[in-house]
C-alpha cells in the first residue's frame, strides 16, 4: 500500500515538473529523469513485494492445510488422485487408497505430477525390505526438515502439478530434428556477411547490391529450413515452461546436504552430469527467451530463429536424456517429503518393524489412519506362521469391514516406508489382496457374485509371485445360497492357506465360523459385539475372541420403523 502511494506521489511530482519545465520554463526538462528513475525503482520494489506476499500467502495456506489434516478437516482440500483409480487393482479401491477422502488425499503434498505418480506407485505396490528401511531412514531425516518441505510447497506461483513427466521425458529423448553442423555454420556466416554489408551500405553508402543479394540468399536459406526450425520451436514450447517450473524444485534440492543413504544417493544423481540441473535448465531458458525477445526485423537479419533453434537442439542432444532422471529424482523426493509431512503431523505413529521371515502381521493398538484420533478405536491383531487365519464374526455395522480396511491400509503404509497408525506393528514383506467393496455392474453386465469371484481369482493369482499374500475378505461369497457358500468358502480358504497366504475374512453368517475349527490351530474365531441401551444399538468396536452370539438385524429393522 505504501509503495502504491509513493508511486502516485512520484507520478504527480512528474506532472508538476513537466508543467514547470515545459509550461513555465522554470526547470530544464532533464529534471524529469529523477521522477522517472524513482518510478522504475518503485516498480521493481513493488514487484518484489508482490512476489514475497504471494509466497507468504502460499506458506500460510500450506500450514492451514496441515492444521486441517491434524484436526480432521482435510477431505475438502488436496489432490484426491482420482486418475489413479483402477477397479482391477487388488486392493486400491477396496481400501480407499485413491479418491475423495482417500489415503492419497491425506498424505500427498507433491506439487509435480512426477511426485504424485511416484507416491501413487508406492501405495499401489509393496517395496522390498531393503527399500522400506531406506525410505524409513530418509523420511525420519525429512521429518525434521520443515524448512525444506515448506519451500517445496510454496515454490512458484503457478501450479507445478502441470509438469507432465511423460511428454517431458519423451521430448528430451526424441530423435534430433536438426543435426547438420554445416547448416548451423552456414547460418552464422550468412547472417554475419549480411549484417556487415548492411553496415557498409549505411556508413559508406556503398555495397547496396551486395546486401540485397545476401538478403535474397538469406530468404532462400530460411525458406529451405523453415519446416525443421518450426518443429523445433513448437516442440520446445510446453517442455520449456515445464522445465522452468521443475528447475525451481531442483534448485532448492541442490542446496540440501543429506545424511541418510537414500537421500544422499538422490543428491548424487542430480550432479551425475557434472553440472547442476538448475544451471542446465537455465541455459535452455536463456535460449528460449532470447529467441522470443529480439525485435523481429533484427531477428530476421541475424537469422535468429535458425540459430536459436540449433542452440535449443544442441541443448536437447547434450542434456535431454537427463530430463527423465531429474524427474525421477524430483518425484521420489516429493514422495518422501509427503510421507515425512504425514510423519511430522502424526508424531506418535511409529515406523513398523520389518520381519526377516514371514508371513507376519502383529499389531498393538492399531487404528485406521483416515479416522480422526478422537473417534478411532484401536485393536490388536496377530497373524503369524502359527496363526494364519482370523474369522471375524459380528452383526451389521459392528466394525468388521472397518477392521479389514484398518489392517490393509496400515499394511500399505508400512510397505511404502511410512509410519503406521498403531502403537507397534511388525510385518514381513507381503502383497495385499482385498475383496471388500464388490458390486454388480450394469455396464459390464455382471452380478455382485460374479464380480466377487472374479476378484477372488485375481487374489489367488497373487500367490504365484512367491511373496506371502495377506488376504482381506469381507462377507465371503455373500451372493449365493448358504450351502454353496459354506462349501465354497471353506475350499477357497483352504486353498489360500495351502498356497502360503494368510489373512482375515468377515461374516455375519455363523455357518462360516466353522472354518476356524477346520483349520485349527492355525485359525481362530474373533468377533465384535453390540448392545441395546435405551432402545438404541450401541457398538464399542472392540475385537474379542470367539464367535459372536447374537445378531442385530431385527433391532436395526425396528430402529427405522419396520414391523418385524
Amino acid at each position: 500500500m505504501r509503495v502504491s502511494i509513493l508511486r502516485l506521489i512520484v507520478f504527480l511530482a512528474a506532472l508538476v515538473i513537466s508543467w514547470l519545465s515545459f509550461g513555465s520554463g522554470l526547470f530544464s526538462g532533464w529534471w524529469l529523469l529523477l521522477p522517472a528513475a524513482a518510478f522504475l525503482v518503485l516498480l521493481q520494489l513493488h514487484e518484489r513485494i508482490r512476489v514475497a506476499r504471494g509466497r507468504f500467502e502460499r506458506a500460510a495456506a500450506y500450514y492451514s492445510r496441515g492444521i486441517d489434516r491434524i484436526e480432521g478437516r482435510w477431505r475438502d482440500c488436496g489432490e484426491p488422485g482420482n486418475r489413479f483409480l483402477d477397479e482391477d487393482h487388488p486392493y486400491a479401491g477396496d481400501l480407499d487408497i485413491f479418491g475423495t477422502g482417500s489415503l492419497f488425499q491425506l498424505i500427498c503434498g507433491a506439487r509435480t505430477r512426477a511426485g504424485e505418480e511416484t507416491l501413487a506407485s508406492w501405495l499401489r505396490a509393496p517395496a522390498s525390505a531393503g527399500v522400506i528401511l531406506a525410505r524409513q531412514e530418509a523420511i525420519e531425516e525429512l521429518r525434521a526438515g520443515l524448512d525444506l518441505r515448506e519451500d517445496l510447497a510454496v515454490i512458484g506461483a503457478e501450479g507445478l502439478a502441470g509438469v507432465n513427466p511423460g511428454p517431458l521425458s519423451d521430448w528430451g529423448t526424441a530423435p534430433p530434428l536438426l543435426v547438420s553442423r554445416r547448416m548451423r555454420i552456414a547460418a552464422a556466416l550468412l547472417s554475419t556477411a549480411t549484417t556487415l554489408s548492411l553496415a557498409s551500405w549505411l556508413v559508406r553508402d556503398s555495397g547496396m547490391y551486395v546486401f540485397l543479394l545476401l538478403a535474397a540468399l538469406q530468404g532462400v536459406f530460411s525458406f529451405s529450413v523453415r519446416r525443421g526450425i518450426q518443429q523445433v520451436l513448437e516442440a520446445v514450447e510446453r517442455p520449456g515452461q515445464d522445465l522452468e517450473l521443475l528447475s525451481m524444485v531442483l534448485r532448492r534440492l541442490e542446496l540440501e546436504r543429506f545424511q541418510s543413504s537414500r537421500l544422499a544417493a538422490l543428491g548424487l544423481e542430480l550432479t551425475a552430469g557434472g553440472t547442476l540441473p538448475s544451471r542446465q535448465i537455465a541455459g535452455l531458458n536463456r535460449r528460449i527467451t532470447m529467441q522470443k525477445q529480439l525485435f523481429r526485423p533484427i531477428a530476421a537479419l541475424l537469422l535468429w530463429d535458425i540459430q536459436m533453434a540449433y542452440a535449443i537442439e544442441s541443448w536437447r542432444i547434450g542434456s535431454g536424456r537427463l530430463v527423465a532422471r531429474w524427474l525421477a529424482v524430483c518425484g521420489e523426493m516429493e514422495a518422501l517429503c509427503s510421507l515425512a509431512g504425514y510423519a511430522y503431523e502424526h508424531p506418535l505413529d511409529p515406523f513398523p518393524e520389518i520381519a526377516a521371515t514371514g508371513p507376519h502381521f502383529e499389531a498393538e493398538g492399531m487404528g485406521h489412519p483416515l479416522i480422526h484420533e478422537d473417534h478411532c478405536v484401536r485393536n490388536d491383531i496377530r497373524l503369524s506362521p502359527d496363526l494364519l487365519v482370523l474369522v471375524v464374526s459380528g452383526s451389521n455395522m459392528s466394525g468388521k469391514s472397518t477392521l479389514l480396511r484398518t489392517v490393509g491400509t496400515n499394511a500399505v503404509l508400512g510397505l511404502a516406508g511410512s509410519p503406521v497408525r498403531a502403537r507397534r506393528l511388525k510385518l514381513s514383506p507381503l502383497v495385499v489382496g482385498a475383496s471388500v467393496q464388490r458390486k454388480d455392474s450394469l455396464h459390464a453386465g455382471t452380478s455382485r457374485f460374479y464380480a466377487e469371484i472374479t476378484r477372488l481369482r485375481h487374489i489367488v493369482d497373487l500367490t504365484a509371485g512367491g511373496t506371502p499374500l495377506l488376504f482381506l475378505l469381507d462377507e465371503l461369497l455373500h451372493g449365493t445360497n448358504s450351502r454353496d457358500r459354506g462349501i465354497g468358502a471353506e475350499a477357497f480358504i483352504r486353498d489360500l492357506v495351502r498356497r502360503g497366504a494368510f489373512g482375515l475374512l468377515t461374516t455375519h453368517d455363523l455357518a462360516l465360523a466353522h472354518i476356524a475349527d477346520v483349520l485349527a490351530p492355525r485359525a481362530e474365531n474373533v468377533h465384535f459385539e453390540d448392545a441395546i441401551e435405551n432402545g438404541k444399538l450401541v457398538f464399542d468396536y472392540r475385537l474379542r475372541p470367539g464367535i459372536v452370539r447374537r445378531s442385530n438385524a431385527l433391532e436395526l429393522m425396528r430402529s427405522i420403523g419396520l414391523e418385524v
